[in-house]
């Protein structure tokens, strides 16, 4: 088997380089720079405004003994209904259908003895959900009262929002970072070192919220046999989180 022979003068190189590396190691890890103290908080703002919109989710059930029955009974109350929304100025943009089903229904009969017996084909159940947006507010208690009338016997909630927010939540988002500034100003004095410049800014969330709050200029506009309905204000909140340097 052949033998691997180096020249002196190889074997003189290999061994400067690696003293010349075991030598620079130590050298590198002196010029490592400590990490820069920092401080990092968490502001919040919240800013609270009037809603200008109302989300609806209203529904029609109807009951027959078939489901063509049954189909048909929902269609004729739902039609009347979108009807009356479209008369009272709820534009098509704002209807949408968000859930429609045909449901089976069964009886569960008992003998004697209390035991269960097969379940009992009665009949079926259409219901049919719609959203809708309200823009005009001073119309939504006659519009649920009306609706109700023509046929809408199931409810899905109602939401109050803003078409356009982004104003409120500009303002809350300025008062998040005003009130992690604070908030950092005053752990530094309390420890009695000095705040440098930002180094990191991220924000974390915002969300809407309703405070339950009833306007008078509201209250006034509703009909006296319209159903009351109180939109109070939204509150949308921000958090905002900044890393700050710190000063000797």
């Amino acid at each position: 088997m052949p033998r691997l022979t180096l020249s002196r003068t190889a074997l003189n190189g290999i061994v400067a380089a690696t003293l010349a590396a075991l030598a620079a190691a130590p050298a590198n890890a002196q010029e490592v720079r400590p990490r820069e103290p920092v401080i990092t908080v968490t502001g919040e703002g919240q800013s609270d405004v009037a809603p200008d919109m109302a989300i609806i989710e209203l529904g029609v059930v109807k009951d027959g003994k078939t489901a063509r029955e049954a189909l048909d009974a929902n269609n004729k109350a739902m039609a009347e209904v979108m009807k009356a929304l479209k008369d009272a100025g709820i534009a098509e943009r704002d209807l949408q259908t968000s859930g429609f089903t045909i449901s089976p229904q069964y009886h569960f009969p008992q003998n004697e003895n209390g035991e269960n017996k097969p379940p009992v084909l009665v009949g079926f159940q259409v219901a049919n959900m719609l959203s809708l947006r309200v823009r005009d507010l001073s119309k939504l208690g006659t519009i649920m009262d009306q609706t109700v009338t023509l046929g809408v016997n199931q409810s899905g909630g109602i939401r109050f929002t803003n078409d356009k927010p982004e104003a409120a939540i500009s303002q809350a988002r300025k008062k998040a970072v005003e009130d992690a500034i604070a908030k950092a100003k005053e752990l530094t004095v309390a420890a009695g070192i000095g705040l440098g410049r930002v180094l990191e800014m991220s924000e974390t969330s915002y969300r809407p919220q309703p405070v339950p709050m009833m306007r008078s200029a509201m209250a006034k506009d509703f009909a006296a046999e319209a159903v009351p309905v109180a939109a109070g204000e939204t509150s949308y909140s921000v958090n905002v989180t900044v890393t700050f340097a710190l000063q000797n």
